[in-house]
């Protein structure tokens, strides 16, 4: 499984990115996916998470009603729409894929393969 994380950058505060994940090497609609980052000096914490279908989603408190996950399952891409951002939300993103198929929920422990992260930074 190979997952490739792009869309980061300099952003400054109360403005929007996107994130996208493309994923090869398996049936990418089988299975749940989702979105980590880690801050420079912190640990890795789960930010959102979206099921097979696309038909359920989790988000982080700290994200929540700013952040938007969604799944294009024909073009094997997941998506983290990211607005009102902080200079908190500064960090690493990484997207992450279960290992599991036709799960509707994964515990943030559960993923099993991470793509290499792309670079979120948020001016104040």
């Amino acid at each position: 499984v190979q997952l490739q994380a792009s869309g980061g950058g300099l952003v400054q505060a109360g403005g929007s990115l996107r994130l996208s994940c493309a994923a090869s090497g398996r049936t990418f609609s089988s299975y749940a996916m989702g979105w980590f980052r880690q801050a420079s000096g912190k640990e890795r914490e789960f930010v959102s998470g979206i099921n097979w279908n696309g038909l359920t989603t989790i988000y982080a408190d700290s994200v929540k009603g700013r952040f938007t996950i969604s799944r294009d399952n024909a073009k094997n891409t997941v998506y983290l729409q990211m607005n009102s951002l902080k200079p908190e939300d500064t960090a690493v993103y990484y997207c992450a894929t279960d290992q599991y198929s036709y799960r509707q929920t994964v515990r943030p422990n559960e993923y099993a393969y991470w793509g290499l992260g792309t670079l979120v930074t948020v001016s104040s």
